[in-house]
């Protein structure tokens, strides 16, 4: 994968907001769990990509570090070389005091062709710098926002149990609420007054079955009575003044 494709990924997930992101989602908890994903392979990959940058830029910095001295020992032959032709020439040995100057001249352009070396380095190394210094940036950031996603999923995930454990009690102090007709103990408390009602009207409908049979009985000691002064009647008496005034016998059957 391309440098330029991690670091856009980075800057992306970077500039992400994460609240936003939650508060529209449709399942936070999903959500949250693919940020992670995501969030963790791109570190893997800049990682990886990091890795490679920096050890690429420390060839880079070698070889310029290689120009660099390659150039001051050249500088160095030029200067020993002109030194041996002037004091060649100071003894008047003219031929061998130029073949040194031609060694210096040599040697002078061999470091100017490492320092054009070394310059033409210098900007690629500091653009890898840059770029290095980008992705390390990017990365602890990364890891940062990934530590606040982590911390993120374990609070919903604790709101998420703790809802979850206040329903229950709710729950269960509802099915346990004697007020609530619905509860269980609503509903028993429903059945043990309907027996209760029950029971009051078997007492009262027995009460009134006595009454009526007490009624009977007395029906029925008012007819003996007067089926008894009928008969006198008939056989030409009178009812005895007694039989008036004597209190009527209760009926035996």
């Amino acid at each position: 994968m391309a440098k330029q494709s991690i670091f856009g990924r980075i800057s992306t997930l970077m500039k992400a907001n994460i609240n936003a992101l939650l508060d529209s989602a449709e399942d936070p908890q999903k959500m949250l769990d693919q940020l992670v994903r995501d969030f963790t392979n791109s570190i893997v990959d800049a990682e990886s990509a990091i890795a490679e940058t920096i050890g690429n830029l420390r060839l880079l910095e070698r070889d310029h570090q290689e120009d660099v001295q390659a150039a001051a020992e050249w500088g160095n032959k030029a200067l020993a070389a002109s030194r041996k032709a002037d004091e060649l020439r100071g003894i008047g040995n003219t031929a061998d005091a130029d073949k040194f100057d031609n060694l210096a001249k040599i040697a002078l352009q061999r470091q100017i062709s490492e320092e054009n070396e070394a310059k033409a380095i210098a900007p690629t190394i500091a653009a890898q710098t840059e770029v290095v210094d980008k992705l390390k940036d990017g990365l602890n950031g990364m890891k940062q926002k990934l530590e606040q996603l982590k911390s993120k999923r374990s609070e919903l995930l604790a709101r998420a149990k703790t809802a979850e454990a206040q329903n229950k009690v709710h729950d269960a102090v509802k099915s346990i609420d004697v007020m609530d007709p619905t509860s269980e103990l609503g509903r028993f408390e429903d059945k043990v007054r309907r027996q209760e009602a029950l029971a009051a009207g078997k007492q009262e409908l027995a009460a009134s079955s006595l009454d009526a049979q007490f009624n009977a009985l007395e029906d029925v000691g008012e007819l003996t009575e007067v089926e008894a002064r009928l008969a006198a009647l008939k056989t030409g008496g009178a009812p005895s003044q007694a039989a008036i005034n004597a209190p009527s016998v209760p009926y035996t059957p």
